[in-house]
């Protein structure tokens, strides 16, 4: 069956074009067309500052794919609960897992007004599966849970997605409780699928582009360093190769058509990601 957004996908939220967002800059650096003007400015003028970042968007985009199939056809999970879900685009969630494994269910959930009023293209499930769309806010998870139950069946394994999400949550032991409080929900062999910005020493011109976003858009995101990203996997095993750059993670191999002795390892980006299992 198919999902139905929640509360009710005829909803007109209001949409701000005057100040750029997050989730349409985004969609911006992807190609998308859901965007203003503002957005373009501003996401221009980032990519003046750290031009780096397109990658970034791009490698985020191409993890989420690997971490879906690889849970899909590898682990077994069927339900997948993506939290921050950002503006339709190509491969999202559900396309790539129900590719695999059409009886699979997904529920997005995210409380931008721009991604509530395409959540339609969200919820185009396979006949076997089901697909859900929850205005909600990562600030409040146990109305997350309450309403993903409808959908999803937390008696079995649930993959937990927070991809460029955790990072617009400002205060990090917060952010550390919220997480926690979505993997103690989900019972044992579910799994935690998260990217987030980074900041490290050499990485001026991303501070930079950073600190130019906080200053005319919204959400303000906040960076965290590797090990801090690294410890929101604490109690998870987590999968090789670790927390790495979104580019590094598990990477397809270069399409040369000749194996190398030694494969070049794909550039790193600022933005890292893990799996984790919860044992």
């Amino acid at each position: 069956m198919t999902g139905t957004a929640s509360p009710g996908s005829d909803a007109r939220p209001r949409i701000d074009t005057t100040i750029p967002h997050s989730a349409r800059m985004w969609d911006y650096w992807l190609g998308g067309k859901n965007h203003y003007e503002v957005d373009r400015a501003a996401g221009d003028q980032v990519r003046r500052i750290h031009p780096g970042i397109l990658d970034y968007a791009r490698a985020d985009r191409a993890f989420l794919g690997r971490a879906v199939t690889h849970l899909t056809r590898e682990v077994g999970i069927r339900q997948f609960l993506d939290i921050g879900t950002g503006l339709p685009t190509s491969d999202n969630t559900h396309e790539v897992a129900q590719r695999i494994a059409p009886e699979a269910r997904i529920v997005y959930a995210d409380n931008d007004p721009i991604v509530l009023a395409h959540a339609r293209a969200l919820l185009t499930s396979t006949p076997e599966g089901a697909t859900d769309y929850l205005d909600a806010d990562l600030h409040d998870p146990d109305a997350i849970l309450r309403d993903a139950a409808r959908t999803l069946d937390f008696t079995e394994p649930i993959a937990v997605m927070l991809l460029g999400i955790v990072m617009f949550v400002q205060d990090t032991e917060r952010a550390r409780a919220i997480v926690k409080r979505l993997m103690d929900a989900v019972p044992p062999g579910s799994h935690l699928v998260l990217s987030h910005t980074i900041t490290a020493p050499g990485l001026a011109d991303v501070d930079a582009a950073v600190e130019y976003w906080n200053s005319v858009g919204t959400p303000k995101l906040h960076q965290r360093t590797p090990e801090e990203v690294a410890r929101f996997f604490d109690g998870l095993d987590l999968l090789e190769p670790g927390v790495v750059s979104c580019s590094r993670w598990r990477p397809e191999p270069s399409p040369t058509g000749e194996e190398a002795d030694e494969p070049d390892e794909p550039d790193e980006v600022a933005f890292y990601c893990g799996v984790g299992r919860k044992p």
